[in-house]
């Protein structure tokens, strides 16, 4: 008898698969709903909540690139992480696999498809999703933020540098505390793993710790996202909705990217944080909330107070515990065992016989310069690990080619060589338009992606 549980979302636009699947996953799947097109995707996620999407990669007529697929895929992983995304393809393309694997799709399936291989790969993406997030720790929007469930400590990779034995010590003394933290640090140096180690060794690890991406909400999204909204407060207020502040109330809020929150929003944040209430969007109740307050940013927020782009009085009221990360660049004993973690991780997740690195490899990944730190090694070492022909990987299985170059968000972003404009006209098409998403994997600032834009004329 087949396990009949969870929900599974199907975004294909050939009612003929669409009809088929219809009648072939009910047997294993709870709930089986349909979509044929991603048009309605965004509010279709917020309302079915499902565990696992099954994405066709293609939807515009004749164009059979998969960049819709690719592009969707990586939207339904930043809105909701703990959902598994399955791509569906009728072009079994190796490059494009690496793609979907590494924006973290679960698996890839090629049509004409096997019932059987289909479902295993499905109820396996089912079984991960439910086993990472329980369905009862799914609340609020997921729109930009993701609710995380209590959990142990040892979430960071500590290594043997003095510099994170230094932090090490410093989180033993404040994570049992309720002292609000600041994080700083360039991108992909592991701010959010961190803020979560944080909240799993503290003692509000019972509860759940909401994380937000403060700089990819709306300025008109904002209040409403962070303090919630009561019906009817505007157009498209149906229902009441519970503001990130109220979902981590006895739990952590992780503000992401604070940075980036605009100057005249930054006061209504401030008042909120000084007096542990909110009050919903168009209503006139202050609702008292408890939490510990975490915030990360890859920008020099100090020079940003100088600069009156950011509020001295809010830096200050976040800043109780300020914790520097380091470069991967200047961490470099910990290259090689980082890289060892993540051959043993990927080599499990993809079925490879891969089980570590030789010396010039070695020597290779000390030898680079990281700009992208942590999540460049990561990206580079699961591509190796899929593309690798032996157990063990060389020098020539690390591809250091990768558009993470620049681990700072400023204008200083600069790529050696004439490769810049290609990589931010690459970035430009991988995300179909979307600045925001571009110049965030460029590891730059909006503003800094326009004035690249302009530079070149794109």
């Amino acid at each position: 008898m087949a396990s009949k549980k969870g929900k599974i979302l199907i975004v294909d636009d050939n009612a003929g698969i669409r009809q088929a699947l219809k009648i072939l996953l009910p047997v294993h799947f709870a709930e089986v709903e349909t979509l044929p097109s991603p048009v309605t995707l965004v509010s279709t996620l917020e309302r079915f909540r499902p565990d696992v999407v099954l994405l066709d990669m293609n939807f515009s007529a004749s164009i059979n690139t998969g960049n819709e697929g690719l592009y969707w895929a990586g939207e339904i992983k930043k809105m909701m992480p703990e959902v598994e995304v399955v791509l569906f393809t009728a072009y079994a393309d190796i490059q494009l696999a690496v793609e979907a694997m590494k924006r973290g799709a679960f698996d890839f399936i090629v049509k004409p498809w096997d019932n059987d291989k289909l479902v295993t790969t499905l109820t396996a993406a089912r079984d991960k999703a439910r086993k990472s997030m329980g369905r009862d720790a799914r609340s609020g929007s997921g729109m930009t933020g993701d609710v995380i469930p209590g959990s142990t400590g040892n979430l960071m990779f500590w290594g043997t540098s003095k510099s994170m034995a230094a932090i090490r010590k410093t989180l033993d003394k404040i994570a049992p505390t309720d002292a609000t933290v600041l994080i700083t640090g360039e991108n992909g140096t592991g701010k959010d793993v961190l803020a979560r180690e944080i909240h799993a060794r503290s003692l509000r690890s019972g509860k759940q710790m909401v994380a937000v991406d403060a700089g990819a909400i709306t300025e008109t999204l904002f209040e409403s996202e962070l303090f919630g909204h009561v019906k009817g407060a505007f157009t498209d207020a149906h229902t009441d909705h519970v503001g990130k502040f109220e979902q981590a109330d006895g739990g952590t809020l992780f503000l992401d990217e604070i940075g980036n929150i605009p100057l005249h929003l930054q006061a209504k944040l401030l008042r909120v944080i000084q007096n542990r209430s909110v009050v919903r969007v168009g209503g006139t109740k202050a609702i008292p909330v408890d939490i510990r307050l975490i915030c990360a940013t890859n920008m020099d927020l100090e020079e940003l107070v100088r600069k009156g782009r950011f509020r001295e009085d809010l830096y200050y009221r976040i800043n109780t515990v300020h914790i520097a990360l380091p470069a991967l660049r200047e961490r470099r004993e910990d290259i090689v065992p980082l890289a060892e973690m993540f051959i043993g991780q990927f080599a499990d997740k993809y079925h490879r016989p891969v089980t570590g690195l030789d010396e010039s490899a070695k020597q290779a990944l000390e030898n680079g310069y990281w700009s992208g730190n942590i999540r460049e090694l990561q990206n580079c070492i699961e591509k190796a690990v899929i593309l690798s022909e032996g157990s063990v990987l060389l020098a020539k299985d690390i591809d250091f080619s990768t558009p993470l170059r620049s681990g700072r968000n400023d204008s200083s972003f600069v790529i050696p060589g004439e490769d810049e404009e290609s990589l931010v006209r690459e970035a430009i098409e991988r995300f179909n338009g979307n600045i925001s998403a571009a110049a965030k994997a460029l590891g730059i600032s909006r503003p800094t992606m326009y004035a690249k834009m302009k530079k070149y004329g794109l």
